[in-house]
């Protein structure tokens, strides 16, 4: 029997999703129906969730939750909650037959979460979802407009995998505009990739961490990068909190970067991949990222970032524009020392 509880990790959100989709279709057929949550654990207290597995509904008879940002689960207390949970679900002598009416799907984008968390999950149960290799993801890429009567250029194929975060769960919202603006049977070409992505390419943490990292000037980098900023933070769903999530990710794989070309001026591909640096476009945004901030400075920003992810969630959004340009700039102009106030 497999316990309902599952650690997901890695950078191919598109794979881990459809994992987690294939998990909560089991349970509804299973159950006819279930409350779905998407919790994130930098905003939710693990208490909560774990009443929430507890607890039945008198209307449903199932419940299923996703648990984002597992790596931040450290508290020696919350791992102990979600322990004791496990272990009430855990088949034995005095619970031959335990509920399975609620799963929890622990997720992260890094590779690993605390030792402490991943001991206490199955080890069938874990998995680590790779960024593809470039060449599959080409194949993917084609196979997904192939599926829906549309085709490719070969250097569409290549603009695209340039203009769109690696991972597929993005190819998959990004590539789905064109279905609406061509009709059946179009084929894609690099014209097309300009007008319709190009031109309206939506902003995130990790196009932010792409602007931040460009060759270019201090200066040059740092007036994009707030420019990136206002976009994000004008939109309907922005989050202060999930963009200093998603930035302090993408310092986290500059860490990665560092670690293993420490150990290597030339690391292998397995090295590679298995650090999340599948793709030539991931090699060459943190090869340019690795020449602006070196392993000490990385260190510093991962600090600086929590630090101001602490001050929004403390101030709140009111004063998060004020915290997040200041990050920028100390990013950017300081390689992520602390000021008090701009340099003149």
């Amino acid at each position: 029997m497999s316990l309902p509880v599952y650690l997901f990790t890695g950078p191919e959100t598109g794979e881990r999703n459809d994992e987690a989709e294939k998990i909560r279709a089991a349970l509804k057929k299973k159950f006819s129906s279930s409350d779905d949550y998407v919790l994130y654990a930098s905003d939710t207290r693990i208490q909560d969730v774990v009443a929430k597995l507890r607890t039945e509904s008198l209307f449903t008879p199932a419940t299923f939750i996703i648990l984002r940002g597992a790596e931040t689960i450290k508290n020696k207390e919350d791992i102990s909650l979600l322990a004791e949970w496990i272990d009430s679900v855990t088949p034995s002598a005095k619970n031959k037959e335990p509920s399975e009416s609620s799963v929890l799907v622990l997720e992260s984008d890094e590779t690993s979460v605390d030792s402490k968390l991943e001991k206490i999950i199955p080890k069938s149960n874990r998995k680590i979802f790779w960024e593809m290799f470039e060449d599959r993801k080409e194949e993917w890429l084609r196979n997904f407009f192939r599926k829906n009567g549309y085709s490719l250029s070969p250097d569409a194929t290549a603009a695209i995998l340039d203009l769109v975060e690696n991972n597929t769960e993005a190819l998959r919202t990004e590539c789905s505009k064109f279905f609406l603006c061509f009709p059946a049977g179009h084929e894609v070409s690099t014209e097309d990739v300009e007008k319709i992505l190009a031109h309206n390419r939506e902003e995130s943490a990790f196009t932010l961490f792409d602007a931040m990292c460009e060759s270019a000037s201090p200066k040059a980098r740092l007036e994009n990068s707030l420019g990136i900023l206002q976009k994000i933070l004008m939109t309907k769903n922005a989050n202060a909190v999930m963009l200093s999530a998603g930035l302090v990710s993408c310092f986290r794989r500059l860490s990665a970067w560092h670690a293993i070309h420490a150990e290597s001026a030339y690391p292998d591909e397995i090295s590679l991949k298995s650090s999340g640096f599948a793709s030539k476009k991931a090699r060459s945004q943190y090869a340019r990222a690795a020449r602006i901030w070196n392993a000490g400075q990385t260190a510093a920003i991962v600090s600086l970032i929590a630090s101001t992810d602490m001050q929004i969630r403390r101030d709140g959004q009111t004063f998060s524009e004020t915290a997040l340009t200041l990050l920028l700039y100390e990013i950017i102009m300081k390689n992520g020392a602390y000021c008090a106030s701009y340099d003149s």
